[in-house]
């Protein structure tokens, strides 16, 4: 389908590092400078004073609504992201809206997760209820994760015509080039077996402990085993510091925040890979685990897709089950895998941005 060229300002967090809803507007807007498309992000994530990158960096309040401004006199939409997690991301949200509609442009956005999060849906933050509705309410679309979330929006009394649920895990995830993986991790890989990958973040919701605690059990079955933790490692000195008292500094090896293809060759090479967030939705990086036939064990969060091995939440016990029943039945299981039907939503995505 050929589209008139749009030039879109996305408003999102941005790698590095390399993780959420950054990678989507990473792949998106690939895509949509390949279609001669013009897109720019503003980076609103942990990155955002970086300069000399492939975004606008953003260094204050003031600075963020005059370069909203700046893109919006020179014709970009607005493409604002945002979740119900963040309450400094309702504000930024807000003040984008009343800037593009000043000038005379109804925005985008794109509501991030699933059906429930911290102040989401209105039984979850009742007092933020007038907000929602200004935030869902002067956008011309509304793009959210899946039908459930939609259901949930229209809730505050939003037009369901405005709500369009794409999916964000798209083809572009899947395309990598395998990766000469760096020094010490080809190490691990060779002087452990079996070898399993996680990604984290080290914040309460990822559980982290949990994963350690969990693993000085695997390890009295299997004495050889590994665990690769990757994720930015920021906030990880209390974890680094439990895995030396608990005697597992030979077992598990945090390293940090890596590109696209060594994530990707890192997990081809496990033998399994270990989910612990605990409302993450269905999740792109248990997405990518089943497209590449190497099986997941995940927190039960009532998303997780058809083939994933759950255990409950905090039950340390159960997740040392689960991890130890997929080690010894791991062919099996990888010839039991369906593979999950992945799309190119991203064509969805940029010929509904060209509608706006």
């Amino acid at each position: 389908m050929n589209l008139r060229q749009i030039k879109v300002l996305q408003i999102s967090s941005y790698p590095p590092p390399r993780k959420g809803w950054g990678m989507r507007i990473y792949f998106l807007r690939k895509e949509m400078e390949k279609d001669g498309h013009i897109c720019e992000v503003l980076n609103i994530g942990s990155s955002r004073l970086l300069e000399g990158r492939d975004f606008i960096p953003v260094f204050n309040g003031l600075d963020y609504c005059m370069k909203i401004l700046k893109y919006r006199l020179r014709g970009f939409l607005i493409h604002m992201h945002l979740n119900g997690d963040s309450p400094k991301g309702f504000i930024l949200t807000a003040l984008a809206l009343l800037i593009s509609i000043c000038t005379f442009r109804r925005a985008v956005i794109t509501f991030h997760a699933g059906p429930v999060q911290i102040y989401f849906p209105q039984a979850k933050g009742p007092r933020l209820t007038l907000l929602y509705k200004y935030i869902f309410t002067i956008p011309r679309f509304i793009i959210c994760n899946n039908e459930a979330v939609k259901k949930n929006i229209m809730s505050y009394g939003i037009n369901p015509d405005k709500i369009i649920a794409i999916r964000p895990f798209s083809e572009q995830y899947l395309n990598f080039d395998k990766a000469t993986l760096p020094e010490r991790i080809e190490e691990f890989f060779e002087s452990h077996h079996p070898v399993i990958c996680s990604y984290v973040s080290f914040r309460p919701v990822f559980f982290v402990e949990t994963i350690v605690f969990a693993v000085r059990e695997i390890v009295k079955k299997f004495p050889r085993f590994g665990l690769i933790i990757m994720g930015c490692s920021r906030g990880s000195d209390e974890i680094r510091q439990l895995i030396a008292e608990l005697g597992l500094t030979e077992h598990i090896v945090l390293v940090g925040d890596q590109d696209h293809d060594t994530f990707l060759s890192i997990m081809s090479r496990s033998k399994m890979y270990l989910r612990t967030h605990i409302k993450d939705g269905v999740c792109s990086s248990v997405l990518e685990a089943l497209s590449l036939r190497v099986p997941v064990v995940a927190c039960e969060d009532g998303h997780r897709p058809e083939s994933v091995i759950t255990y409950e939440n905090e039950n340390i016990e159960e997740m040392v089950e689960k991890i130890v029943y997929v080690l010894n039945n791991h062919e099996k299981i990888v010839q039991r895998l369906k593979l999950p039907d992945i799309s190119d939503t991203t064509r969805d995505e940029i010929e509904l941005l060209a509608k706006a």
